[in-house]
Parts: C-alpha cells; sequence; structure tokens
C-alpha cells in the first residue's frame, strides 16, 4: 500500500507543507528549525506516500543499527493530518517494519508527540506501537501542565511572591534579548545541575530569526538589572515554558512569577495549555522533587512523555 521513501533536502516543501497542515505537527517538525542541528545527527526521516499522495511523514535520525524518532527533538512520532486513519497506521507500521528491516535496522527508539500537543485526537500510532511492533516503554518523564481556561488559583506561596514582585515594582519585558537573559541561564544551570542548556545563545538566536512567532522572550527587571527570564515555544494551542530561570535576587523578588502572570493572564489569555516542561532527571527515573512543586504551585499537574522501543 505505501511507498517509503527517506528524506531528502529536495523534498522539504513538500515536507513543510504537510507539517503545516497536520493535526499533531508543531514548528518543532519544520524543516529550518530540524536542520539547524543537522551536522549533529544522521537524518533519516521518512515520508509515507499513497501513490502520489504524501500520506504521513516520520522526523527521524540514525545512530548505528537504531532509528530514533528524532533525538535532537523533544517529542517526534508519527505526524499525521485529519484524513488518517486507524487501519492506515496500523498497515503503515506492518510496512514500516519490513522497510526498516530490509534497510539493515534492527532497533527503533519511538517518541510520540504528547497529546496536549494534538489539534485533533492523533494517537493512531499508539495501537500499533502495542499490537504490531510489541513495543515497551523504557522511559517516562513527568512533565506538568496547566488547563489555562480553568483558571485555577495559585499556592499561597507562589501568590506571596507575586505580590512582593508588585509591591517592589519589578518590570516584565517581552523582548528579543536573548544574550541578557542567557547568563543567567546557564550560570544556573552550571551551578545547580552541571549542566548547560541544549541551545546556545547564538543558536536560539538563530531559531528565533527563523521563528518569530514561535519563540518568545521574556525577561524580568529589577533595579536595572535582568533578574529572571522565560523562553516560550508557541504552537497553535500550547505555550510551552522551553527555559526559565532566575537569579537569586529574582527569586527573592518573585520575577518569574510575574513572568507567567504576564504571559498567562495578558499576552496569551486564550490558550487551552501551559506546558512547564519535565521535571525528570536521566531516564525519567529521578524526580526533581523541588522543580515539580514549584511548577504545581501555579497550578499545574503530570502528563506523561513516554518513549517506546522495538526490536525488528
Amino acid at each position: 500500500m505505501f511507498e517509503i521513501r527517506r528524506y531528502t533536502p529536495a523534498d522539504k516543501q513538500a515536507w513543510d507543507r504537510y507539517v503545516s497542515k497536520a493535526r499533531n505537527a508543531t514548528f518543532l517538525f519544520y524543516r529550518n528549525y530540524m536542520d539547524y542541528h543537522a551536522d549533529r545527527f544522521t537524518d533519516h526521516s521518512l515520508m509515507f506516500y499513497v501513490g502520489s499522495h504524501l500520506h504521513s511523514i516520520l522526523p527521524a535520525n540514525i545512530v548505528g543499527d537504531t532509528l530514533y524518532s528524532h533525538q535532537g527533538l523533544t517529542y517526534g512520532g508519527l505526524v499525521m493530518d485529519i484524513d488518517v486513519t486507524a487501519a492506515d497506521v496500523i498497515q503503515l507500521f506492518r510496512e514500516m517494519n519490513d522497510w526498516l528491516r530490509a534497510a539493515g535496522i534492527r532497533r527503533v527508539v519511538y517518541k510520540p508527540v504528547p497529546w496536549v500537543y494534538h489539534q485533533h485526537a492523533a494517537e493512531e500510532d499508539l495501537y500499533p506501537l502495542f499490537w504490531i511492533c510489541n513495543a515497551k516503554v523504557i522511559s517516562r518523564d513527568i512533565g506538568t501542565v496547566i488547563f489555562m481556561q480553568q483558571h485555577l488559583r495559585w499556592r499561597k506561596d507562589r501568590r506571596r511572591r507575586l505580590r512582593k514582585a508588585h509591591d517592589l515594582g519589578v518590570e516584565v519585558k517581552r523582548e528579543d534579548n536573548f544574550r541578557a537573559f542567557w547568563p543567567v541561564l546557564e550560570n544556573n544551570l552550571v551551578d545547580r545541575h552541571g549542566v548547560r542548556p541544549v541551545h546556545t545563545v547564538e543558536e536560539i538566536e538563530l531559531l528565533h530569526s527563523r521563528f518569530p512567532k514561535h519563540i518568545v522572550q521574556y525577561n524580568s527587571y529589577y533595579n536595572g538589572e535582568v533578574v529572571a527570564g522565560l523562553t516560550f515555544y508557541l504552537s497553535p494551542q500550547v505555550l510551552h515554558g522551553q527555559y526559565c530561570s532566575s537569579t537569586p535576587i529574582g527569586k527573592q523578588v518573585g520575577a518569574v512569577d510575574a513572568i507567567y502572570e504576564r504571559a498567562m493572564y495578558e499576552d496569551f489569555p486564550d490558550y487551552q495549555y501551559l506546558d512547564f516542561g519535565r521535571s525528570t532527571e536521566g531516564d525519567g527515573s529521578v524526580l526533581n522533587d523541588g522543580l515539580v512543586a514549584q511548577k504545581e504551585g501555579f497550578g499545574g499537574r503530570a502528563i506523561c512523555y513516554d518513549t517506546y522501543e522495538w526490536t525488528l
């Protein structure tokens, strides 16, 4: 039924056109986002055709004899438009597994798009993972999400910090000044976790130049200094906090709370979900209690980001 092709740069226009109409896609799947770090990954994205019609796509890369749905992205999985059906996807996984096996692939690691990012129900891929692939969950991360239209009350300590930010005159600016925030982010991550941000400041500036409507920066100022910042990724219905950090002074004056208030209640009040991101480390087996408690203080509760694996 399906003709399976490996993506090439000549397919960019067709790929991006499909992403623009898919029901479970975000801007992370456009090639201008995926390819900014093309030097780090061997792309092995797949395009599934029925006759001349592009049926669905799979962002992917390859390492040895393992296919990953793509390691350079937070989530991946089969990207589908509204016409794709459950029966289609069952057959697709049968044929994809045969195609991958013939290509020398022996293992698949698969990260489906979390349901909050679906613009219409889109879990057709989860059924053949169970039935056709006999896949197992190899990691499960806890994320925290707010259903924004429920307008849940913030926890008492968060409300107290927000009042303090107001009283002390903390100023929140929505601006393209990533360079003022990045030292705050880098210092915090190095001091607390011994790691650096996934993106350098040059990379986030490049991505912002390509997706100015989808990548938004907020900085909090106190006494003229940047004391906290939040980098948001915007998808059609989700406000996702990609990076969040503050200085010790920023923590004292409620600088992050002031940003969330601005984003949630002034700039994006009609959004359905706010995704704070993950609070687990490693393969998901370690929960950062303090981090998840901070997110829960705004009213967020858990969703899971699963990673599946199967052998061919």
